[in-house]
């Protein structure tokens, strides 16, 4: 194959100054992430993912639920002590006890976070909470500004905001800066809203004044598939943060995939003017890290981390790759901290075949392709394809051709 770096050079080597808007990371794998049903990790398990989604350049991590439970303090504490470069924030309902927990967990922290929610979709408020919008509205002020005399960075979250009448959800977060929150989220609880509706309710968010010396954030679930793109539409309508998690873990079908906003917005900054900090070639190893500790296993053809991501069987796809990278793949696997990978099956073609006798040393002539061919084409499921390639062009007669 040609070489990637040269081809992608003005593909994947973009600079766009000082003046591109910087989208903050928000990771909540070991808080929402680690909420899917099996997925809890220990405390030693919850620290070093941590220490990996520092080092892959996220920039806030939120380290759990501290009222949940003791475990869940006791990790989120540790994760405060051990984190030096990111923000730790904890997560609170609109209570005095919630937010004490929280505090006493994140308080040793260089950056502390405490991350207030409360629900203000009128299905939540008239069946969860069986209380009223005045409630609810004085509920967010007495929190907030509870939480604001403790911690000077405060997060608040309108829970079902995608299910919220838009003119109560502006008052609600408008009591939240009013109160000191320092980022708002609006979040996509239940993964209900599309993309185009989901920019229209972040953009008129956005472009309200009220709103201007604070960061918007955005949260979505995967419920009917549509997280990351709907995430990616609110950050194309103004906001300047994206929650999300490694491998798009979380309640029922997921969160948003952190390496899949990441990626996207790294592969298409023609129509994504932002920049992350997110380091790519740490984000395969973050994935994997993740799996092995909540036991939640990556399907092959899951987009950017998956195995057959970077993976190509199919003869006509061989050929494209080997003539030029570009044709299938808009990803710089290298780029990644992986490689390409060519894998022969029944589908490949002439073209893989010659590349994989040419790598193995095996002499290539008319007699040595066609017995390669023939060994491929012939292989029964689960055999060793390779190796029946180089043992028909050894013997000169494939495993299949034999009486």
């Amino acid at each position: 194959m040609k070489c990637w770096k040269k081809i992608c050079q003005k593909v994947v080597v973009l600079n766009y100054g000082n003046g591109v808007k910087k989208i903050k990371i928000f990771d909540t794998t070991l808080r929402d992430g680690e909420q899917s049903p099996g997925a809890t990790m220990s405390i030693e398990e919850k620290v070093m993912v941590a220490r990996q989604l520092e080092k892959m350049g996220v920039d806030i991590i939120e380290a759990g639920f501290p009222v949940s439970s003791q475990k869940d303090f006791e990790g989120v504490q540790k994760i405060a002590k051990e984190i030096n470069e990111c923000e730790v924030c904890a997560l609170s309902r609109c209570s005095k006890s919630d937010i004490d927990s929280a505090w006493n967990a994140i308080k040793k922290a260089k950056k502390p976070r405490i991350h207030v929610f409360l629900a203000t979709s009128d299905i939540h408020l008239n069946h969860k909470l069986n209380i009223s919008k005045e409630e609810a509205i004085m509920r967010i002020r007495e929190s907030v500004s509870y939480a604001k005399s403790l911690c000077s960075n405060i997060e608040f979250s309108a829970e079902d905001a995608t299910r919220t009448e838009i003119s109560f959800l502006k008052m609600a977060l408008n009591e939240a800066v009013k109160s000191g929150a320092n980022t708002i989220n609006i979040p996509d609880s239940v993964g209900y809203a599309q993309p185009k509706e989901y920019g229209e309710i972040i953009q008129a968010i956005s472009s309200n004044p009220v709103f201007d010396e604070v960061t918007i954030s955005v949260h979505c679930h995967d419920d009917l598939g549509l997280a990351v793109a709907n995430s990616l539409s609110g950050i194309k309508n103004g906001a300047g943060q994206v929650e999300c998690t490694v491998n798009g873990i979380g309640e029922r079908a997921g969160n948003a995939a952190l390496e899949e906003i990441v990626m996207a917005i790294n592969t298409r900054k023609d129509y994504y003017p932002f920049e992350t900090k997110i380091n790519p070639k740490e984000i395969i190893s973050s994935s994997k890290m993740v799996s092995d500790a909540t036991k939640i296993f990556v399907q092959k053809n899951k987009a950017v981390v998956g195995a057959n991501a970077f993976a190509h069987e199919a003869g006509i796809h061989q050929h494209g790759m080997i003539a030029n990278p570009l044709c299938y793949e808009i990803i710089n696997a290298e780029s990644m901290g992986t490689e390409t990978k060519l894998v022969i099956g029944r589908h490949s073609g002439k073209h893989a075949i010659i590349s994989f006798m040419e790598k193995k040393s095996i002499p290539v002539n008319d007699t040595t392709i066609a017995n390669a061919i023939n060994a491929v084409k012939n292989s029964e499921k689960n055999e060793d394809i390779e190796q029946a390639i180089i043992n028909a062009c050894s013997t000169g007669v494939s495993n299949n051709a034999r009486i």
